[in-house]
């Protein structure tokens, strides 16, 4: 029986897999993976963005092993170094005043926290969110999911508001300049605070929506956002999940483009800063963090090796200034794909930030999103050694590419050779 009959056999159905004949991925180096029958991929999915520096780094295998070697597990019942650590540098790296940091085993976690935090701070279960967005698969981040395709219920323990913003380029202020924009989304948060309850307790929002298919605002929405929110005394939480780390190149974080009213209340926090081990975590003005009133642990945050190796990885990120490399290798590789697009009919849209961008397909001639498409060029790239992945709504007609952040010039130009193969297939 084959390991996909296998998984078939004990596996959820709902349990995505990628590809017609799906892979098994069994070791990778650098920007490179294998799978179990020896084929080489340019892997530019990394993980779900979790592969962030580079695969086996040898700064971070060895934190791990020399971790493990000596303690792996504790609990947050004890002191533990390498978290204390990683909390520091996180907290001073945030621009939050008087941080303080809560680590989780997933970005899921985190966001669910954040909305623990936010809405036992402000006595109120009502939360805002934006059209599109993604959030996690637990009950409460599903229930602040505005993306139909990841959100499997209508149970909620929130009320959840939904307004405008998230995505540029579709829907109806998509025709408006950026200003106008702004001000017409700035109306809608106002419109639906006008229509709720008084005591709203957060904003959560992703400075660039990733399942949503890397939609962006324009830079500044979430700054005019905040001026209504502060009025109101609702907090903002910005889910860095997948924008933190220096990613989009011109920041370390997401909620940079948008700072001219400072730093988010609250800031969430996963994926990449482990380099493919569980870390997720919370960011929190103490007031804030501090706020609970009954006792709480985590057994498995916080972790020593978990810990042990977001520390190296983040003085890797750092010391390498991965984030200018983002910019740099992500810009040529922006350049590259829109000048592909502009050739492909079925392209509607190369859009963007750093290492982080996203190819929307349409059926020419048309706005109308085409799955299949993004399917067909998914398993096009896979054959000519190249792994990407999907997201866009609903209709997952998007490509996303989010490959580590130690791309070299010469793997972003083969990537989009492949790329632009595969597109040529549909």
């Amino acid at each position: 029986m084959s390991l996909y009959q296998r998984h078939k056999a004990v596996m959820p159905d709902w349990l995505a897999l990628y590809y017609d004949k799906p892979i098994e991925l069994t070791h990778g180096e650098g920007r490179h993976v294998w799978d179990a029958d020896g084929n080489r991929y340019l892997d530019f999915f990394g993980g779900i963005l979790t592969t962030m520096t580079a695969h086996a780094l040898p700064e971070v295998t060895k934190a791990v092993a020399d971790q493990a070697g000596r303690i792996i597990h504790s609990s947050t019942l004890y002191l533990n170094r390498p978290m204390v650590e990683l909390a520091e540098r996180i907290a001073a790296l945030s621009g939050i005043h008087d941080a303080r940091v809560f680590f989780t085993t997933s970005g899921t976690e985190a966001n669910d926290t954040a909305l623990l935090l936010a809405t036992a701070h402000r006595g109120s279960n009502q939360i805002l969110a934006m059209r599109n967005s993604y959030h996690g698969r637990s009950f409460s981040t599903v229930s602040i999911t505005g993306n139909r395709g990841w959100s499997p219920t209508s149970l909620s323990p929130l009320q959840t508001l939904y307004v405008h913003g998230g995505v540029r380029g579709r829907g109806p202020f998509a025709g408006l300049s950026d200003a106008e924009f702004v001000r017409a989304c700035v109306a809608d948060l106002e419109d639906v605070l006008g229509q709720a309850r008084s005591g709203v307790a957060a904003l959560i929002a992703e400075p660039v929506q990733g399942v949503g298919g890397f939609t962006s605002p324009p830079d500044g929405l979430y700054a005019a956002f905040r001026e209504v929110l502060d009025r109101h005394g609702i907090l903002w939480i910005s889910d860095e999940v997948q924008t933190g780390w220096g990613r989009t190149g011109e920041h370390f974080w997401g909620w940079q483009a948008h700072a001219q009213n400072g730093p988010p209340d609250i800031l969430t926090f996963a994926k990449g800063i482990g380099n493919g081990m569980s870390i997720g975590g919370v960011v929190a003005r103490a007031e804030i963090m501090n706020g609970l009133d009954a006792n709480s642990i985590s057994t498995f945050g916080g972790s020593p090796v978990t810990m042990a190796a977001g520390v190296a990885n983040l003085a890797y990120l750092l010391e390498h200034d991965l984030q200018g490399n983002a910019r740099r290798v992500g810009g040529l590789l922006l350049e590259r794909l829109r000048a592909v697009g502009a050739g492909v009919p079925c392209v509607r849209e190369v859009r963007g930030r750093g290492l982080m961008a996203g190819i929307e397909l349409v059926r020419p001639g048309t706005d109308q999103a085409w799955p299949e498409a993004a399917a067909t060029v998914l398993e096009a790239a896979r054959a000519g050694g190249l792994l990407l992945g999907k997201g866009g709504g609903h209709d997952t007609s998007v490509l996303r590419i989010a490959p580590p952040l130690s791309l070299t010039v010469a793997e972003a130009e083969e990537g989009a050779d492949i790329i632009e193969a595969a597109l040529r297939t549909v």
